[in-house]
């Protein structure tokens, strides 16, 4: 995929390392839609982006939603070229509790539906209108980068729902690709260590100090802007196809 003048969607588009792709996009020559909640920023930094960035108020696990949210992309850009997911949601609760309460089932199965069907969904939607587009000298009409983490190898105590959520990314990765392959469509994921989010960073300095002394190299929080760096060299690269990349600085994650 060649990023100058191409148009690409990033779900969570709005914060952390959805916001960071929208901006190394936009600086790449690339135009982006923000899909994002209707109370997040997103219609503040597309705003702030001028004419080459769009916001869409959308919730991933909406065939609606999306379905709107695409259509209007095109509307603005023409097509879409690529798709970077990054929407999703943090969950810690113990299978059983130290009361003996078991896990709240419903909170099990909203962490799976926003992080995976969500995932899969905008996957699904997005493909189908790749496959209008023209295809480049190498035969590809696009390309899709998922989110997961390390989490989906390695979850700590109290993350069965969230491993469980990325995992399934991880585990969907190369049938997808191999599904849209004759499409000329690749689909790769990223699997983020420790990285400074807003939700991480809301953490207290000591935590997060913490959590960094796990990492052997190099030893700190990554920035959301190394995630965006990879995911469009992801989008460029036509020989990454249904791989996971693990983005972590080396760190194998303890129990807890």
């Amino acid at each position: 995929m060649e990023i100058q003048g191409s148009a690409a969607v990033v779900t969570g588009g709005a914060s952390g390392l959805g916001e960071a792709t929208v901006r190394v996009l936009l600086e790449r020559g690339a135009r982006a839609a923000i899909l994002d909640l209707g109370h997040s920023k997103g219609a503040e930094l597309a705003a702030s982006l001028g004419g080459d960035a769009i916001f869409c108020e959308t919730d991933v696990t909406s065939e609606e939603q999306v379905t709107a949210a695409l259509d209007r992309a095109v509307e603005a850009f023409g097509e879409i070229r690529g798709v970077v997911n990054c929407a999703g949601i943090g969950s810690a609760a113990r299978t059983v509790d130290r009361e003996g309460r078991p896990f709240d089932l419903s909170f099990f199965r909203h962490t799976v539906e926003v992080n995976l069907v969500g995932t899969f969904n905008v996957i699904r939607l997005a493909a189908a209108r790749m496959l209008g587009n023209p295809p480049d000298a190498g035969g590809e009409r696009g390309a899709i980068v998922n989110t997961a983490s390390v989490a989906a190898f390695e979850g700590q105590i109290g993350q069965a729902a969230y491993s469980a959520s990325k995992g399934g990314i991880v585990g969907m990765t190369l049938p997808i690709a191999r599904d849209l392959a004759k499409a000329g469509i690749r689909v790769n994921t990223i699997a983020p260590g420790l990285f400074a989010t807003p939700l991480l960073m809301l953490m207290p300095e000591p935590a997060r100090q913490a959590l960094a002394s796990h990492i052997p190299f190099p030893p700190r929080l990554g920035e959301p802007r190394e995630y965006a760096m990879l995911a469009l060299q992801v989008l460029e690269n036509p020989m990454l196809n249904g791989e996971t990349i693990r983005l972590d600085g080396a760190v194998r994650m303890p129990p807890r």
